[in-house]
């Protein structure tokens, strides 16, 4: 199916973390597609505001934009950051929950200080932001809504298991939001970028950095953002490469009740995680559905 090209004209566009890196790419990017960009990042402890440059960079090219310096871990700021998009334009149509920082250790160094710090900014931090632009969203009829996951999320990374945690955690909330968003048309997905940033900086070889470049990544914000968005996807996106990610669900099999069902299942192992005739549930009610449609199966 061939769909037109993606033009956000008129649209407004929250980006967090969107002094550098990624999150600049973002902005840039939405804002070449002619969204109206609030770029937001935490305000400058000295020096010039990275958040105004990215801003200037988008006026001077032609676009809207407005810097606003908040904090994702603070629910008075972000309202206040939302408050002030909506006194200058009225209107909140796409949010990319992107803010977030590393503090890697593995798990028997780190510290409950360590997990908190993580969970605050990444899960929290896209939690009190979507929040404040949720009941906009509805009242409009119309939202797109990105939260950054990762791979670290999806498939483990050693030493990130606050990072891993936080960053799934964004999957599970994405996948009732989609559900709860759909009939306002709010859509809502998953971003797991691939990209040299300062948060990788050290951790692969320069070669690789090199190639990693942010502004690939970008396009598939554009395309999660625009008017035939997905909704509920989780996409993967790296070095110009794009796929998605899916949470599944094998048939498996049904051994009733008895004492030696753990035996059994022990047995069974290969058929439980047979990944023929898996599918993607559509809500987590599926899961009890297959379980009881198998066991009455059974009775029969």
């Amino acid at each position: 199916m061939q769909f037109p090209p993606i033009d956000l004209s008129g649209q407004v566009a929250i980006v967090t973390g969107a002094g550098r890196g990624l999150g600049r790419c973002h902005a840039l990017a939405l804002a070449r597609r002619g969204a109206k960009v609030v770029v937001s990042d935490l305000a400058p402890r000295e020096g010039a505001s990275s958040a105004e440059a990215v801003a200037q960079e988008i006026r001077q090219a032609g676009g809207e934009a407005m810097a606003v310096h908040a904090s994702v871990m603070d629910e008075a700021q972000v309202g206040a950051m939302v408050a002030e998009v909506m006194a200058q334009w009225g209107r909140v149509d796409i949010l990319i929950n992107n803010a977030g920082f590393l503090r890697d250790k593995s798990f028997g160094k780190s510290t409950i200080e360590d997990f908190q710090a993580i969970v605050d900014v990444h899960l929290m931090g896209a939690v009190r932001c979507t929040k404040a632009v949720w009941d906009i969203m509805k009242a409009q009829n119309r939202g797109r809504i990105v939260f950054t996951t990762s791979s670290s999320g999806l498939y483990g990374n050693f030493g990130q298991t606050n990072y891993g945690a936080a960053k799934l955690a964004l999957v599970g909330l994405m996948q009732t939001l989609s559900i709860e968003g759909q009939k306002n048309d709010i859509r809502v997905n998953c971003l797991a970028p691939t990209a040299a940033t300062a948060m990788t900086e050290g951790l692969m070889p320069e070669e690789v950095l090199a190639a990693l470049k942010p502004e690939a990544v970008s396009p598939a914000v554009v395309y999660l953002c625009g008017p035939d968005a997905p909704n509920r996807q989780i996409v993967l996106a790296g070095a110009g490469s794009f796929a998605t990610a899916n949470v599944t669900m094998t048939h498996g099999l049904h051994l009733g009740l008895g004492d030696d069902v753990a035996d059994q299942l022990n047995n069974c192992r290969e058929e439980l995680a047979d990944r023929a005739g898996e599918k993607v549930p559509q809500a987590g009610s599926e899961q009890g559905q297959q379980e009881v449609g198998m066991a009455m199966a059974a009775q029969r």
